[in-house]
This record gives structure tokens, C-alpha cells and sequence, in this order.
């Protein structure tokens, strides 16, 4: 490998992890702006998302970008709608720490959904980090607090922070359907988006609030970054990055998600969820590690990624 490859994995590596970083800020930035309500906060950030993008495409003259198959934007757009629709009505029902880490279960299941759709056998692993991933998931089911308690529609919002781990994992397992498609195209998709959710909003009769300068902030951090330029960090890193390093950090995030819902005050620091915590995690990790063969070939998937920038 040249000097300059080098480079440029060693800089796309980095661009990557801070993907991880942005995720991590998900269930923050939307607790921050509670008292919006799902379809609205979900139109809001993604309509800054747009923005924030189209200022990209006009920066740099990609606009062609936005040039792709019919197919792709109804696949790309349903998919982000269900996924954060979903995620924000769970951490509006739910304690947020909870539905965040319920919604942590889709890299294992991309892990099971890619082992089925290549033809590999179902393997010890596979089934023990099932296993220990359920385990944490069946522990802050039955895990009691008086911040659980307060949240008298809690099995719903952990029912919809399933459907996320749900959504996202079989969006990603079939991502490669479009890998030809470049990465500026998930900004039209937020568009799409934005413009889905606002419609269902005034549908729904879903009521309309002033947001908060503190809630427009928070708006903003989602549109900018995790429901933003996210989508593009991952993409890039994916795709000329270190696969086998960001595989390893993308299992940071629900960590770091939990920690800072923690440091916030917007969870407390229980013994069940640090442990439900790891059991996620630990869970996922496991599963990930199993091998058909012992050896990989180039552009298979590692732990859960693979080299067409799906967020896995």
C-alpha cells in the first residue's frame, strides 16, 4: 500500500469513527428536545438535515448527485422515516436510557440477517450472542425504578424501540441493492423525509408546538449531525476506511449513548442498566465474530460492516 492510501484509510477511519460519535448523540439531542412531538421533531430535523446538505451540494456543484433511480429514493426514504419515527415516539414513551439500548439490538440482528441472506449456517456464536443480547433486552423488562414507573406507556415506547432495531437492520442488510449510489444522495432522502413527516403530521392532527430556542438547538445538533452528516462520515469510512477498527468502535456507541444519557440526568445510574448495557453489546459482539472460515476475503463483511457504506 502507498503512502497516500494510507492516508487516505487512516483519514477515512477517522471520518468514520466520528459517525459513532454523532450516533452516540441521538438519544441526548432528542430527550433535549422533548415536548416536540414525533412527526413534528421528526420533519424539523430532517428538513435541517436537507438544508444543511443542499448548502454541501451547492459548495462543492454535486447536484447531479441527487441524479438516481426511482427505486432507491421510495427504499432510502421509507426506511429513514420508519427508523427515527419509530425511535423518537419510543424515547417520548419509554425511559430514554431503555428504548435507546432496545433500539442497540440492530447490529446483532444485522449480524443474524447477513449470515442467513449469504448461506451460512446458523453458529454457536450466532446463537449465544442472540442469547446474551435477549438476556439484557428481558432485564430491562423486568428491571423496576421510579423513573420506569413514571412512564406509564413504557412496554409501547420498548415495542417501538424494537421496530427500530427492526427497520434499520434489514435497511442496511439490503443497502448493497444501491451501493452504486453516492453518498451526497441521503441528503435528497432527508427531503423526502422531512416532507413525509410534515404531511403526516397535519394528517395525523398531531398537535403543533413553538419550539424553545433550547429545542431548536437541539433540532439543529440532530439535523447537523446524526440524522445529517452522519449518514456521509459512515459512508466514506466504510468504503476506504480500516473495516475491522470501526466495526470494533460502532459497538461504542450505545455506550457512549447510555453514559451521556446518564452524565445528563436523564437516566439514573442502576446496576441493571450498565448490565443490560453490556449484555447489548457483549451480545452483538459475539455473534459478529462468528466465522464460516477462518479467513476473510476482500469486501466480505466485518463485524457488521461492509464496503457499502450501510450503517451497520
Amino acid at each position: 500500500m502507498s503512502p497516500s492510501q494510507d492516508k487516505l484509510r487512516t483519514r477515512a477511519t477517522g471520518i468514520g469513527a466520528l459517525a459513532v460519535l454523532m450516533w452516540s448523540l441521538l438519544a441526548p439531542l432528542t430527550v433535549a428536545a422533548a415536548g416536540v412531538p414525533p412527526l413534528q421533531l421528526l420533519a424539523t430535523s430532517f428538513a435541517l438535515a436537507c438544508a444543511f446538505g443542499f448548502v454541501w451540494l451547492a459548495a462543492t456543484g454535486r447536484w447531479q448527485r441527487l441524479r438516481q433511480p426511482l427505486a432507491f429514493w421510495l427504499f432510502a426514504t421509507a426506511a429513514l422515516f420508519g427508523y427515527h419515527l419509530l425511535y423518537f415516539v419510543a424515547l417520548s414513551l419509554a425511559p430514554p436510557a431503555q428504548a435507546n439500548l432496545v433500539n442497540y439490538l440492530w447490529p446483532l440482528l444485522i449480524v443474524l440477517l447477513s449470515a442467513f441472506g449469504t448461506g451460512q449456517r446458523l453458529r454457536a456464536r450466532h446463537v449465544a450472542g442472540a442469547v446474551l443480547a435477549l438476556g439484557g433486552t428481558v432485564l430491562l423488562l423486568l428491571s423496576r425504578d421510579d423513573v420506569q414507573m413514571a412512564a406509564p406507556n413504557r412496554t409501547a415506547g420498548l415495542l417501538a424501540a424494537l421496530g427500530c432495531a427492526i427497520v434499520w437492520s434489514t435497511y442496511s442488510v439490503s443497502n448493497h441493492r444501491f451501493r452504486q449510489v453516492p453518498s451526497e444522495a441521503m441528503f435528497g432522502v432527508c427531503g423526502f423525509v422531512a416532507l413525509l413527516g410534515a404531511v403526516s403530521h397535519f394528517l395525523a392532527g398531531e398537535e403543533t408546538v413553538h419550539p424553545a430556542t433550547s429545542q431548536w438547538l437541539a433540532m439543529a445538533g440532530l439535523g447537523l449531525g446524526p440524522v445529517g452528516l452522519a449518514f456521509l462520515a459512515w459512508d466514506f469510512g466504510t468504503k476506504h476506511g480500516k473495516l475491522a477498527l470501526l466495526g470494533t468502535l460502532a459497538y461504542a456507541a450505545p455506550v457512549l449513548s447510555t453514559l451521556l444519557l446518564v452524565a445528563l440526568g436523564h437516566a439514573p445510574a442502576t446496576v441493571e442498566l450498565f448490565a443490560a448495557c453490556l449484555l447489548v453489546v457483549g451480545g452483538a459482539w459475539v455473534a459478529a465474530t462468528a466465522r464460516e472460515a477462518p479467513e476473510k476475503h476482500a469486501g466480505e463483511s466485518v463485524t457488521g460492516i461492509d464496503e457499502k457504506g450501510t450503517r451497520t
